[in-house]
C-alpha cells in the first residue's frame, strides 16, 4: 500500500524555523499534486501550501512570504520551510498527495508543530 509519512515538526520559538519533510513509498504511478495541510485544537482543517507536478505552487495569506514549499515528482518527497513562525502556526501538519489517473488520495498520520516561548 501507498504511504505518507511526516518527519522534521517539533517545538520551536516564536521567530524560529522548521523544515517538514514528507516521503512517499509504495506503489504510485504518477502524483499531480502534493499538498501540506494543518489543524490547530478547535479549528478546522486547512490548505497550507500546494505544488504541482507542473511546478505551480499555491500558499494560504497567513503564511505567503514565511513558508516554502518544494516537491520532487521523481522520488516523490515533498518539503515545507517554515520560517518567521508564530504561535498561531501551532498545529498538527499533514502531508498530502493525489493522483487523478487513476484517481487516489493519499495521506501521511501527521505531525505536530509548536510554537511557544
Amino acid at each position: 500500500q501507498v504511504q505518507l509519512v511526516e518527519s522534521g515538526g517539533g517545538l520551536v520559538q516564536p521567530g524560529g524555523s522548521l523544515r517538514l519533510s514528507c516521503a512517499a513509498s509504495g506503489s504510485i504511478f504518477w502524483l499531480n499534486v502534493m499538498a501540506w495541510y494543518r489543524q490547530a485544537p478547535g479549528k478546522e482543517r486547512e490548505l497550507v501550501a500546494d505544488i504541482t507536478s507542473g511546478g505551480s505552487r499555491n500558499y494560504a495569506n497567513t503564511v505567503k512570504g514565511r513558508f516554502t514549499i518544494s516537491g520532487d515528482f521523481v522520488k516523490n518527497t515533498m518539503y515545507l520551510q517554515m520560517n518567521s513562525l508564530k504561535p498561531e502556526d501551532t498545529a498538527v501538519y499533514y502531508c498530502s498527495a493525489r493522483s487523478y489517473s487513476p484517481v487516489s488520495n493519499y495521506w501521511g498520520q501527521g505531525i505536530q508543530v509548536t510554537v511557544s516561548s
